[in-house]
């Protein structure tokens, strides 16, 4: 009884889900305006984020691109709703995908697939593009809700298009579901308080996992990056690359900070996609003050 209230929300989110592109991404940026208001901590984040990041433009494009980043991280939470709840006919033809045989030739090999990414806003929508061209499941790893209602319906809508889901701590999922062949969809751009090094990104030393390497040994897979974006008329790219060169190496603090900037040059080249209402900066080398 007590977890009635979600079912509005699920059925509003399922009509969401099948409207068309223009008319989402519009809701999206009209929605972003009526939550202006409510969204200052997050306003704050993204301005340091970006204040930090991109110091060589001049205050009104930071403020210009954290005003841009916000609005699509609400567009973003329609877009998840996307993935979620439209049907597979609502997705046709949405996005452009490169790179796809990398993929479908290691999976051929009976490998799993470590698909590295990072925080953009419409990750998951990406997936359930890319799961669409597969022709089957890929999986997710995900932060669990702490609300139990609310993740009863997120973790059940993520399975009917993902299949099961891998909580964000639980290496042995990841593991078992990489040992079994399965593309599994991974970032680790946020900010990590264990097994971790302090390597650049955007020139600030950002606390990184630096256990990658470790987790595509253990699970007798390969590490495939895996990258997308929004294009001004709606549609997707998306692009897998081959493994980089020479990862892993014998380092894997230079592994982490090979992703980082791997990352970086992809995010900058669309920066208003990325997720910086995140704490990317949150821990601190021994002696540096707090940024947030």
């Amino acid at each position: 009884m007590r977890c009635l209230w979600v079912a509005p929300l699920r059925w509003l989110a399922m009509a969401v889900a099948r409207l068309p592109q223009p008319m989402l991404l519009a809701t999206g940026r009209g929605l972003a305006f009526m939550l202006w208001p409510l969204l200052g901590s997050r306003r704050r984040i993204a301005r340091i984020n970006v204040d930090l990041c991109f110091p060589h433009l001049d205050a009104g494009a930071r403020r210009r691109l954290v005003r841009a980043s916000l609005v699509n991280t609400v567009i973003g939470a329609l877009e998840l709703f996307r993935a979620w709840h439209a049907p597979s006919r609502a997705l046709s033809g949405l996005a452009d995908i490169e790179g796809l045989q990398h993929l479908r030739e290691a999976l051929a090999r009976g490998q799993g697939v470590l698909l590295m990414c990072g925080h953009f806003t419409h990750t998951e929508l990406a997936v359930r593009l890319l799961g669409e061209a597969l022709g089957r499941e890929v999986r997710v790893v995900v932060r669990r809700h702490n609300n139990p209602c609310l993740e009863a319906w997120f973790d059940r809508a993520r399975s009917a298009v993902y299949g099961p889901t891998i909580g964000k701590k639980d290496v042995r999922a990841l593991l078992r579901n990489l040992m079994d062949g399965q593309p599994v969809v991974y970032s680790a751009d946020q900010n990590f308080t264990y097994q971790n090094a302090f390597v650049p990104f955007f020139g600030i030393p950002a606390a990184t996992l630096t256990a990658t390497p470790d987790l595509v040994r253990r699970g007798r897979a390969v590490l495939l990056p895996f990258w997308y974006r929004r294009l001004p008329d709606g549609r997707y790219r998306l692009r897998i690359e081959p493994t980089w060169p020479g990862w892993p190496s014998a380092d894997p603090v230079a592994d982490a900070a090979r992703y980082m900037a791997e990352l970086e040059t992809v995010v900058r080249q669309c920066p208003e996609q990325y997720l910086w209402a995140h704490r990317r900066f949150k821990t601190r080398p021994p002696g540096e003050a707090p940024l947030y």
